[in-house]
């Protein structure tokens, strides 16, 4: 999509130390037209307040060690500039994209390097064959992975689970029973949802959909969807949407605390945490990167919740159709190079290393899927966990399927319809006009 919905969501977090260490990210940015130590090398994406700070902070140690100064400027309209940006010959050193569909773009430019060697190597023994892929295009290597979200979790409360007396579902099937024991044991509904965000409302519908048609279908349909060869009108498609129109758009499912079906599409979606917190809703689907969402919100008690299975809040993945299977979506960053002086690509290497990513992860608030980075380092368990599932050889990974999609419908007639299928239009409809988004 158009914009990161990691960073759309995330918000200024309380990482000790990191303000005073980003003050670097003020400076004035230099040039990097030399090579070796003394020089600096400009890094430009999407990423902005303290996690700009906390990016900038990341290259303490590898500053001290090679002299070379890292300087990241983070653009709240990265998506929508660096292209023109890129085409007008004002390419930054590196730039940290996103999706692979714009790193796609720019790859069309004809202005980003391949990657060295020694990134590719990296990302050969740090980095699924999934992730490697990403950055290529053409059959080309470009850009090696930086950080990443685990997409699929749903958020809920430990304490209220063990009044109800229910537990976390192992199956999809076990969670449309959980839903309806829930609704049964308190008469209000058990989910809320928050499809608004602007430009980009309805993403998190998608989100949803990717998840189902991964569950249902496996991950060689879901490829083949990604690639435009399954269309969304084919029944494969339509069962998710029926699957998920099982909680939805149901009436006496949602919105907890923000009103009826429709409401889904005027609350924002970062507005979830709150009512979680507060225990007015009980579950909600969103990604790994709602744990900052929390930092900001309060229980019922007043206080900050504390994410632990046995804390105010914690998540599990959604269910697969059967049990045991583990299946994640993601989502995350690709860096990116313009420039083949020595200083950058020695930080364009760093920056595809174990090293960098514990660094990164341990300033707080995210993770990486590098498997060579110690999750231990990660600012809570819960980011821990999610860290070991991306690392997990054994767990089945795919992109964020709606990042992947040509633009036309990815973030065009998909986030449309997502909008417009809660608003009531029919399922079929909803499906033929997505499609329609190819012929854009």
């Amino acid at each position: 999509m158009v914009m990161s919905r990691r960073r759309r969501l995330l918000i200024p977090l309380a990482l000790a130390g990191v303000a005073a260490l980003g003050l670097a990210g003020c400076a004035d940015p230099g040039t990097s037209t030399g090579t070796g130590a003394g020089k600096t090398v400009k890094i430009a994406g999407g990423i902005t307040g303290t996690e700009a700070d906390a990016l900038n902070a990341s290259f303490t140690k590898f500053t001290k060690d090679t002299g070379i100064k890292v300087v990241y400027t983070g653009d709240k309209s990265f998506e929508g500039n660096i292209v023109t940006k890129v085409q007008g010959g004002s390419a930054p050193d590196i730039a940290i994209v996103p999706q692979p569909g714009l790193l796609k773009t720019l790859i069309g430019t004809g202005e980003v390097k391949t990657a060295s060697s020694t990134v590719s190597k990296n990302v050969d023994k740090y980095w699924s064959e999934d992730w490697k892929g990403y950055g290529t295009v053409g059959g080309k290597f470009y850009a090696a992975p930086m950080l990443a979200n685990v997409k699929g979790f749903v958020w809920y409360s430990p304490a209220q689970f063990k009044t109800w007396g229910v537990e976390v579902p192992k199956t999809y099937d076990d969670l449309l029973t959980l839903t309806k024991t829930i609704r049964e044991k308190t008469g209000k509904a058990p989910w809320c949802a928050g499809f608004a965000s602007d430009a980009a409302s309805g993403w998190p519908g998608t989100d949803w959909i990717e998840d189902l048609v991964l569950r249902q279908s496996g991950p060689d349909v879901y490829d083949k969807w990604v690639a435009g060869d399954v269309k969304f009108t084919d029944p494969k498609i339509k069962s998710a949407f029926d699957a998920l129109g099982q909680i939805l758009l149901n009436p006496d499912y949602v919105n907890a605390g923000f009103g009826d079906v429709k409401s889904i599409n005027s609350t924002a979606f970062a507005d979830v945490a709150a009512k979680v917190a507060d225990g007015t809703c009980p579950m909600t689907h969103q990604a790994s990167f709602l744990s900052s969402n929390f930092l900001t919100v309060k229980t019922a008690a007043g206080n900050v919740p504390k994410i632990a299975p046995d804390g105010d809040v914690y998540a599990f993945i959604l269910p697969g159709i059967k049990s045991g299977a583990s299946s994640v979506e993601a989502g995350g960053e690709f860096v990116a190079r313009f420039s083949d002086s020595s200083a950058v690509q020695k930080v364009a290497e760093f920056m595809s290393t174990p090293q960098f990513a514990d660094a990164r992860v341990k300033l707080g608030g995210v993770i990486s899927a590098n498997k060579g980075a110690d999750p231990s380092l990660a600012s809570s368990a819960f980011l821990t966990d999610a860290m070991k599932t991306l690392q997990d050889p054994k767990t089945v990974v795919r992109f964020d399927a709606s990042d992947l999609m040509p633009a036309t419908v990815g973030s065009g007639s998909f986030w449309k319809g997502m909008v417009n299928w809660i608003d009531g239009e029919p399922t079929d409809k909803v499906l033929s006009d997505i499609q329609a988004g190819y012929q854009n």
